[in-house]
């Protein structure tokens, strides 16, 4: 690879490879070492083709999912199964791999930014600013980001657009699916909350299993489902359905709202 080749957002391939490695090295005993992560699905991630796939996941912090997700990827497509033994998967990172994420999120400081060089879409919230709700029109150009990233590999999204578990799916992802066309593979996770704080770059906690769950690939009648019915399929994909609260532990839906009482003072 030259020194001077860019990604389709103009970012230095070899830059981003370093940053990966780096950030990899650092964070890899929060998934293997003094926490667990329970990974199922390895053998899905192999099979999948190279480009136009979009990966839907619940959303826990704003920054240890998506490096567990990419801590996963690498090593799955090294070959290894549910396992990040030997971090040495990291020497040739996948650097078609995406993610979207809130763009105030991603200008909020210098490690924000260096994780965003790493493979962040950075998109305008429609619904959110600055901690206030907020009502606005959709970025043409987020959408094209979104398209171009597709088009070069994979894209990691979360489509309740909020850590705070049971939301609604925002009906943008579904637009999505529903005129691009990708594969849609859900995720599950776990078990960050405990872990991390909000952000997802402090332990709160050790000794907690962590968990990622990678699903077949969500079968999708692009052209006859409505987008209701596509953003139903999301929640029961990524278990954030309202039905899936009857399921959840009492203790653990008392953590959720004092947690969402502290972010909301």
């Amino acid at each position: 690879m030259g020194l001077l080749k860019k990604n389709i957002f103009g970012q230095y391939l070899f830059i981003k490879k370093w940053i990966i490695r780096i950030l990899g090295t650092i964070s890899h005993q929060r998934y293997q070492g003094f926490n667990e992560l329970k990974i199922e699905g390895s053998d899905i991630l192999r099979e999948l083709p190279q480009t136009n796939v979009l990966f839907i996941s619940n959303h826990q912090t704003y920054f240890a999912d998506v490096v567990a997700m990419f801590h996963v990827f690498n090593a799955a497509l090294s070959g290894r199964d549910d396992t990040l033994k030997n971090v040495g998967y990291l020497w040739k990172p996948k650097l078609n791999l995406y993610y979207v994420a809130a763009k105030e999120t991603m200008k909020a400081g210098l490690l924000p930014k260096i994780f965003a060089y790493a493979g962040s879409i950075s998109i305008e919230r429609t619904w959110r600013a600055s901690g206030r709700d907020v009502n606005r029109q959709v970025k043409m150009s987020d959408i094209s980001n979104i398209k171009k990233a597709l088009d070069d590999g994979w894209v990691i999204t979360f489509p309740q657009g909020t850590t705070t578990p049971f939301k609604p799916i925002r009906k943008g992802t579904a637009h999505i699916i529903k005129h691009y066309q990708p594969i849609v593979v859900p995720i599950v996770i776990d078990g960050f909350r405990r872990a991390f704080d909000k952000k997802g770059i402090r332990v709160k906690k050790k000794n907690i299993l962590q968990s990622i769950e990678i699903k077949a690939p969500l079968e999708v009648d692009y052209d006859n489902e409505s987008i209701e019915q596509i953003v139903e399929k999301i929640e029961y994909a990524i278990e954030q359905h309202p039905s899936f609260l009857k399921v959840i532990p009492q203790e653990e839906l008392m953590e959720n709202e004092r947690l969402n009482k502290q972010r909301n003072w």
